[in-house]
């Protein structure tokens, strides 16, 4: 199952890759923090930037007005951005507030932005200085949310690669997932691998800093999305060791994913397939009964969230699609590589963007389904494409067998509903 069978000689690992650099469309690393903040009781995620950053949070999480969520901004006044206060004196004095009103804190991410990266104030000197002030009941960590230079996602990314060098040692020989899921897929992935009889099992990241896993010679891990390059090279720089299998997107993915971790693990195929044939054949019936729609039609990926690659396998392979292009921010091919190989040759494969140009060569091939962020879909639905909101597919669960389905299904909406909508204007 780890060296799939009958797949063409040419994939789309061995395809070219157009990289392009210019003016991208994408959110911020700050938008991560609508779900991390829910994975983690005992976090609280203080954003160092403009009102701006603030508005973004808030509107974003749709945060009720007698809610305390474990998120803030720390804001940067006019005097801060134009050196006339003493930022870490401001924002030590913010943080000293903050624990005092919130002991239930154990750990406090500073979060930097684009504001506080341009006027260079130094997060991971701010966060070893607050760690002294406030251990041991608080550790403060810092990372990048600033989307300079990156996409949304990735602030997931910088916010687990920066917990990795504090995790405990261990020397015990442990399964570490890697990656942020809503808690009943969570569930749902540990299940199937405790039922193969393989454990332990560790997350990253746990629900609380208590609960940290450790790390050592004899982790091996998986990750479960597929934008966690710099914490999968944090890991391993920590002796781990990643086990590299396709996503679990679809009944395919998952069961390459879930095959992957039980060869590690000497699980027998007979136990795997007695865990695995229920869920698979609810996974296949409802992966068709979704599809009918998609069978046949074109797909465009622009770069957004980082699961365009897994995505297109899953669409391809399973719901019977055509790529034209699979767009991606940024392919790392350690982490992806499992998926391009099961993906035919022949659809187009880029890196980073230039969103006239892509725009231009959607305008071209005009395909049933266009997937691309929000400030592009309203503006390409005007013009008569079909489009999906690639930050829906970040905030749906869509992993594993149970959600197959539901993924297949968040593709063949907006085409039912442009059919529907072509119908009502014939009559």
């Amino acid at each position: 199952m780890n060296n799939p069978a009958n797949i063409p000689a040419a994939t789309c690992r061995d395809a070219p890759i157009l990289k392009e650099r210019g003016q991208r469309e994408v959110f911020c690393g700050l938008t991560g923090i609508i779900w991390l903040h829910r994975k983690m009781q005992d976090a609280f995620f203080l954003v160092v930037g403009s009102r701006t950053c603030a508005h973004l949070l808030q509107s974003a999480a749709g945060v009720m007005i007698f809610a305390e969520p474990r998120f803030g901004t720390a804001i940067l006044e006019e005097t801060d951005l134009a050196g006339l206060a003493d930022a870490n004196d401001e924002l030590d004095r913010e943080v000293g507030r903050l624990l005092a009103r919130r002991p239930d804190i154990k750990q406090l991410f500073l979060v930097g932005s684009c504001p506080s990266e341009v006027i260079k104030l130094d997060l991971a000197r701010a966060a070893q200085r607050l760690t002294q002030m406030h251990a041991p009941h608080v550790r403060v960590l810092n990372y990048s949310g600033s989307g300079i230079e990156t996409t949304f996602t990735q602030g997931e990314d910088a916010c687990l690669a920066s917990m990795v060098p504090v995790l405990p040692a261990t020397e015990a020989r442990e399964l570490l997932l890697v990656g942020a899921l809503p808690d009943v897929v969570e569930d749902q992935a540990v299940g199937l691998l405790t039922k193969m009889g393989i454990g332990p099992i560790r997350v990253l990241p746990a629900p609380r800093s208590s609960e940290a896993p450790g790390v050592g010679p004899n982790t091996v891990f998986a990750c479960l999305q597929p934008f966690l390059a710099d914490t999968a090279a944090a890991l391993e720089r920590r002796g781990a060791r990643m086990i590299s299998a396709p996503f679990p997107f679809g009944e395919e993915g998952t069961t390459r994913w879930l095959k992957a971790i039980a060869d590690e693990f000497g699980v027998d195929d007979e136990t795997f397939e007695a865990v695995t044939a229920a869920p698979r054949a609810r996974a296949r019936t409802a992966i068709a009964n979704a599809s009918e729609h998609l069978r046949g039609k074109t797909i465009f990926f622009m770069p957004d969230s980082q699961l365009e690659i897994p995505l297109a396998r899953f669409l391809t392979r399973e719901c019977g699609m055509e790529a034209i292009e699979i767009g991606q921010p940024f392919i790392h091919k350690g982490l992806v590589g499992p998926d391009l190989d099961l993906i035919p040759a022949g659809p187009v494969i880029s890196e980073g963007q230039d969103v006239d140009k892509q725009l231009d060569r959607v305008r071209a091939a005009r395909p049933d389904l266009t997937v691309c962020g929000l400030g592009l879909a309203n503006p390409l639905e005007a013009e008569g494409l079909t489009t999906k909101w690639a930050i829906e597919l970040v905030f749906t669960p869509v992993h594993f067998y149970d959600q197959a389905g539901d993924l297949a299904g968040l593709f063949s909406r907006p085409i039912r509903r442009r059919a529907l909508l072509k119908l009502e204007a014939a009559e």
